[in-house]
């Protein structure tokens, strides 16, 4: 099967991957403009050639457009940009004391007073920074960069476009960017002065607008409404945005071309959705079409593939992208196979339209390769030229995209064609065991969750028991042990990558691994008989009931596939 794999990578097509590449450099693609739906079109057309069934939706979206911006402090004008959901500055500008917070972390803020303030804060801007300057109560926020280039950012931490209940959640301050240079100056006037006011201009077009999915489905042969493999990636950008998103745009088109014309050996179908609204609507496509198909993705989606920003110029690692714990495996493969890489197993973050995680379904990637680490601190490791107007066609490798879409071919190909889905249970019911086996030794009798270590040690052992079934040759057998890898993974991804509800968005922030035990690790960390012990107690008993029940339903699932 890996032999297949490998020979159906080795068709990836340079010159096909190219192609796309300069169509997609001829357009700048904001969300729900009429050039990005121009650009849908082209999609839609090259995937309708190689024999998918099309869908091009559109639907409304709260997106935010950055528009002019400018930066007024110590009688210069500095260069600079705002970002999506900013506020808008009022008319004459927002003039305030500047206050530097270094990196803006929580701890940063709570040193200083920010109340009524412009906070300087190191490092391209992002929803984090954004949360923290509004709960403190600043009225601004300026970004240095780290470089001379600007990188235009989304600041939202609410995952795709906000519900009324989610509306407080959204930022409350005017934010701007400028050059390392520019910010350096600023800093050293105030170190000499003691204060400075600064004034943002920002103009930001903010509100509902229609933007476009574009949803193209191919079955298994003999198999209509069956399982399927979601492939997916956004198609807006910043600018012209070659690299971000129009390479992997091009990588999923060569994926979906050369996958089809061996669909007859599919067992699984594949659905390869592209998305507005990544850029400037804080993940609104992706979010709104797993709102919107719920009851279908749970019944039928058995993993998803995100692909972004692959084959840029000096992208030279493929060992960090993220990857839930039941797909490292296959990940490992795949990069060995493909790019002669160790991949690092890297847990997934909260990025990259990973918006299914509350539904259970496993994913991977989002950038498959990355930069080298070089001298200046970056936000990630995707290029200077990233979320700026440099992003171009000369910043593809054309060998390196050739590469990264061997990856993502070799990985399809498994998932479509392997008898047994290569969704690793037991490793993930391990990984969960280990992290309940460190609480109750420091948990001891505050909460008992010995209950939770024997049933994450039974699911442990079904799952090994099932893979140990793999090889059977009896498809009933085979599709009883699909159907419990799937539904183990939808009670025990949400487990381990949300801290809401199946229904809901966590917000675009830093999380902790298995975020729903983080009221256990609340209680293990609060001074035992005191009041706040008291209080983390009745959440992590809550904890404790959410994950004894996702628990037993993956034992359920597996004991089934056992049983039959």
């Amino acid at each position: 099967m890996n032999d297949m794999a490998t020979a159906l990578s080795a068709a990836v097509s340079g010159k096909e991957l190219m192609a796309h590449c300069v169509e997609f450099a001829k357009r700048v693609k904001l969300s729900g403009t009429p050039e990005e739906l121009e650009s849908f079109h082209y999609l839609k057309k090259c995937l309708d050639g190689y024999g998918y069934r099309t869908k091009l939706i559109l639907h409304d979206a709260y997106i935010s457009l950055p528009q002019a911006s400018s930066v007024e402090a110590d009688r210069r004008t500095l260069k600079s940009i705002t970002h999506s959901f900013s506020l808008n500055s009022p008319k004459g500008g927002l003039t305030a004391d500047l206050v530097d917070v270094g990196e803006g972390t929580m701890a940063d803020f709570a040193k200083l007073d920010c109340c009524g303030k412009i906070v300087l804060v190191d490092g391209i801007a992002s929803p984090a920074a954004a949360a923290n300057a509004k709960a403190a109560g600043a009225v601004g926020q300026l970004h240095v960069s780290p470089h001379e280039h600007l990188h235009e950012m989304c600041i939202s931490p609410v995952w795709g476009s906000p519900s009324a209940e989610m509306l407080p959640e959204m930022p409350a301050t005017v934010a701007c960017t400028i050059s390392d240079a520019d910010g350096a100056a600023l800093r050293a006037k105030l170190k000499s002065t003691g204060r400075l006011a600064v004034t943002l201009h920002a103009e930001v077009d903010t509100g509902w607008r229609k933007t476009p999915i574009l949803v193209a489905h191919l079955d298994a042969h003999g198999a209509k409404d069956g399982p399927f493999t979601l492939l997916s990636g956004h198609h807006d950008t910043w600018y012209y945005g070659v690299m971000d998103n129009g390479s992997a745009n091009a990588t999923m088109l060569e994926a979906a071309r050369l996958l089809a014309q061996h669909h007859k050996e599919w067992r699984r179908g594949l659905r390869v959705c592209f998305w507005s609204g990544h850029s400037h609507g804080r993940y609104s496509g992706s979010t709104w079409y797993v709102d919107n198909h719920f009851e279908d993705i749970d019944a039928r989606c058995v993993a998803h593939v995100n692909v972004d920003s692959t084959g840029g110029i000096g992208a030279t690692v493929l060992t960090d992208n993220g990857v839930t714990t039941p797909l490292v495996a296959l990940a490992k493969d795949a990069t060995k196979a493909e790019a002669q890489q160790d991949h690092a197993g890297k847990r997934a973050s909260r990025s990259s339209d990973q918006s299914f995680w509350g539904v259970g379904i496993p994913s991977m990637y989002g950038s498959i390769s990355h930069q080298p680490p070089g001298p200046v601190k970056m936000r990630n490791a995707l290029g200077w030229w990233w979320h700026t107007p440099h992003d171009l066609l000369d910043k593809i490798d054309e060998k390196f995209l050739e590469r990264d879409t061997r990856v993502v071919v070799h990985t399809l190909w498994r998932l479509q064609t392997d008898p047994v889905l290569p969704l690793d249970c037991a490793a993930h019911a391990g990984d969960l065991l280990a992290e309940l086996r460190k609480l109750a030794e420091k948990l001891g009798d505050a909460v008992a969750i010995g209950g939770l270590v024997k049933a994450a040690e039974a699911l442990e052992a079904e799952a090994k028991s099932v893979a140990a079934r793999s090889g059977v040759n009896d498809q009933a057998k085979l599709d009883a042990i699909n159907a419990a890898l799937m539904r183990a993974s939808r009670a025990l991804v949400p487990l381990d990558y949300t801290d809401g509800d199946r229904f809901s968005h966590d917000p675009a922030l830093p999380q902790s691994a298995w975020p729903a035990l983080d009221p256990l690790r609340a209680l293990s960390q609060a001074k035992p008989g005191s009041d706040q012990a008291r209080f983390a107690a009745v959440g992590a008993r809550r904890a404790a009931n959410r994950v004894l029940h996702a628990l037993k339903d993956a034992q359920a699932a597996l004991g089934a596939a056992l049983a039959s």
